[in-house]
């Protein structure tokens, strides 16, 4: 298909409608449908930055195009792709994308939008693939420069028989802040091109609903939105599910951004009717098949890469044609720079997920440690959307580096002050427990720690970039390593420290850190040297070419600590984790995790009841085997006040539920709680008569106090045990309790 709208052979409709072909309307298909003289198929990708195998996945992509054609005809199958396409890979950054773009248009793509990684080259860059490299037309109805006018088509009208078909593209407004923002700006620093961002959405959601009445105005029949918005909620308030509920016309969204798997589902907009919404993954994992039924149903459904027929004709050309572009970097990327005793990697061990974006990993450690060590500085940061690759133990290749590091950046040194420094680490923890955030950062001569029970404070403006901490911040216990002793001290905000980065965060403040830019750090080296090379140097000067032993664990070596990441703190029991948490009632069981689901212990209780009473000297040890033991103090005070009436208090073991109502009984009239009014309602449980007779008491006072009231189905359990979560819910039932009792 050429750039401009096209008309196909027409008839379709009847032959199709006498076919008697129909798909129920939003429906996911598992198996592709039989191939008809008709229907209208898009396909669709997104996300495939460079994808994982040099660009090779494109000619499966080919090869898919070409199967459906033959089915569908030629003029009824539109390719389209839905951003950060050009970056993420060997092949994007030894061509700063052109290699990309050159294999999209052998493959025959029709129609792409840009993502916030195709600015990565910068602006003069993307706007001369747009405009004069690209075979396709890229569309965007948000990216708007300083007189809020398009700088692309907002929408592109396919004509396929009798219908037209809009296709409305949609930019992520993250773009902002996810690439450097100088690139959106003139040589003032004044922003010159912009993406609709305001803090609600609304300037979004205007302009999208503009584009889709528009493009309904001029005859579409169907609109299809190709956004780059993802699902993640970092992406708030811009995500495509908002999009979809707050504007009306959009027949089907095909997303990116967030790189989800996503083969089909349906989204309500703002009058109530169904959206359907699709993405596929990321790394050309699969490509997406839209068909529009000649009925007017529509079905999304996503087709493995790796199952497509690699036999065809189309398969071998664009094979043929990739592996030409190989052969010009292959020398280059396969010759062996450094070699690691260690796997080194941005995923976490045991899950498996992507951690880079929010806890430490070693390959982390080790990009920042280059920066440090390159430029002697005191501190290293690396932002962990800039690690965008693992590295097998093994020999290290020039291409092994350049996927750990394809941007480009160049390495700074700046000074700055300690301050600048701890509203940095705040921003790069505000999504830490919540989501990923590229701008999270690894360090080098620093450590730290981030308390995800503390709400981020931080405010950003519609561009995502920093303005201030507001309240308490989450970042704890900022140290800076001495080099010269080796020990680390508190950090002053007062001070000043040398910074070692790159240009893209210390001198353009992307990825939001503002309090950085050339404006505002003093710059001691200016961009000496491009980031993979910072890398390999490192490696080969610093390590002596090898990576060893002091990188082996794959969660780094401690420079940053992340509290009670494992507690969901937007759950039914977010509130009462950061209530015993912030009031130094309940913390860790490891020096980090909260440990959601785990049984709640004997011992467990009597500490919490003594951290309420907020910890009081112990003047004597009467319970005679609890010397040495981290709970000794606790059941020595239990013991002064008649909260424990034993002489000895054996291990630390479960506790049921009635016994834990029976302390929190005892406890409430030791601080002189009365009694609630029983009306006979505990009686009514199902298992009322299997509360023991010692247990009763304390049982009945928490049940009226509201402290333990069962479950939903009205359950008492006393036999059973609780999580510590739900000791952590009692625990604040008891603080409303004991509230309403001091407000009396």
């Amino acid at each position: 298909m050429s750039k401009h709208t096209r008309k196909i052979l027409s008839l379709f409709l009847s032959l199709t409608m006498a076919s008697g072909f129909c798909i129920p309307a939003m429906a996911a298909e598992e198996e592709t449908p039989t191939p008809v003289d008709g229907g209208i198929v898009v396909l669709y990708t997104n996300d495939v930055h460079c994808t994982s195998d040099d660009g090779m996945s494109y000619a499966a992509v080919a090869a898919y195009k070409a199967e459906m054609e033959a089915g569908y005809g030629a003029g009824n199958v539109t390719l389209v792709d839905n951003g950060d396409a050009i970056q993420g890979g060997i092949l994007g950054s030894l061509s700063k994308g052109s290699w990309i773009v050159d294999i999209m248009n052998n493959v025959g793509y029709d129609i792409a939008i840009p993502g916030n990684h195709e600015f990565d080259f910068g602006m003069d860059t993307f706007l001369d693939i747009a405009k004069n490299q690209a075979e396709y037309t890229y569309v965007s109805c948000n990216f708007v420069d300083a007189g809020g006018k398009t700088v692309l088509d907002p929408y592109t009208m396919v004509t396929y028989g009798d219908v037209d078909v809009a296709y409305v593209g949609i930019s992520t407004p993250e773009t902002m802040s996810k690439s450097a923002p100088v690139y959106f700006q003139n040589d003032q620093g004044e922003y010159i091109y912009g993406f609709c961002q305001d803090k609600d959405g609304t300037a979004l959601y205007t302009k999208v609903q503009d584009t889709v009445d528009a493009a309904r105005a001029a005859g579409a029949d169907y609109v299809v939105a190709l956004a780059h918005l993802g699902e993640d909620a970092q992406s708030s308030p811009w995500m495509s599910t908002q999009v979809i509920a707050n504007t009306t016309g959009i027949d089907v969204v095909l997303d990116g951004h967030s790189h989800t798997t996503e083969p089909s589902k349906t989204v309500k907009n703002a009058d109530g009717e169904d959206v359907l919404l699709s993405q596929t993954g990321t790394k050309a994992q699969s490509v997406g098949k839209l068909v529009i039924a000649p009925d007017g149903t529509m079905t999304t459904q996503l087709v493995a890469l790796a199952d497509v027929d690699t036999t065809s004709q189309a398969y071998a050309s664009a094979k043929a044609y990739i592996e030409g572009i190989q052969s010009e970097y292959k020398a280059m990327s396969e010759e062996v720079v450094a070699t690691s005793s260690v796997d080194l990697t941005v995923n976490d061990p045991y899950t498996g997920k992507r951690a880079v974006r929010s806890a430490e990993t070693n390959l982390g450690d080790l990009c920042a440690d280059a920066y440090r060590a390159l430029l002697d500085a005191d501190i290293g940061f690396v932002n962990g959307g800039g690690v965008r690759d693992n590295i097998a133990a093994g020999d290290i290749t020039y291409g092994d580096i350049i996927n750990v590091h394809p941007f480009g950046n160049l390495a700074c040194l700046v000074e700055v002050t300690g301050q600048q420094i701890l509203d940095a680490l705040e921003l790069g923890a505000m999504q830490v427990g919540v989501s990923e955030s590229g701008g999270f950062l690894q360090v080098s001569g620093l450590k730290y720690t981030v308390d995800t029970s503390i709400p981020t404070s931080v405010e950003v403006d519609d561009a995502g970039n920093f303005v201030k901490v507001a309240g308490d911040r989450r970042v704890k216990d900022v140290q800076v390593l001495n080099s010269e002793t080796g020990a680390y001290a508190p950090i002053d905000p007062n001070a000043t420290y040398t910074l070692a980065s790159h240009n893209y965060m210390l001198k353009s403040g992307g990825d939001g850190y503002t309090m950085f830019g050339a404006n505002n750090v003093k710059i001691l080296q200016d961009e000496v040297m491009v980031d993979n090379e910072v890398l390999i140097n490192y490696i080969k000067d610093d390590l002596g070419g090898v990576v060893g032993q002091q990188y082996a664990n794959p969660r780094g070596d401690g420079r940053i600590t992340v509290l009670y990441a494992d507690a969901d703190f937007s759950s039914w029991y977010g509130n009462a984790v950061r209530y015993v948490v912030n009031n130094g009632i309940m913390s860790t069981t490891n020096g980090f995790s909260f440990t959601p689901f785990g049984q709640v212990s004997r011992a467990t209780v009597y500490q919490v009841l003594y951290n309420m009473e907020g910890s009081p000297a112990v003047e004597s040890a009467t319970v005679t085997d609890t010397e040495g033991m981290w709970y000794s103090d606790c059941i020595n005070w239990a013991a002064s006040v008649g909260l424990f009436d034993g002489t000895a208090f054996g291990e630390d073991q479960t506790i049921t539920r009635a016994e834990i109502a029976d302390l929190i009984a005892a406890y409430a009239d030791y601080k002189g709680i009365a009694s609630p009014t029983a009306d006979g309602s505990m009686e009514k449980a199902p298992d009322y008569a299997s509360i023991p007779a010692q247990s009763l008491d304390g049982m009945t006072f928490c049940y009226y106090a509201g402290i333990m009231t069962g479950n939903e189905a009205g359950q008492l359990m006393p036999a059973g045990q609780l999580t510590r979560v739900e000791f952590a819910q009692v625990l604040s039932n008891f603080a409303a309790l004991t509230a309403e009792e001091a407000a009396a």
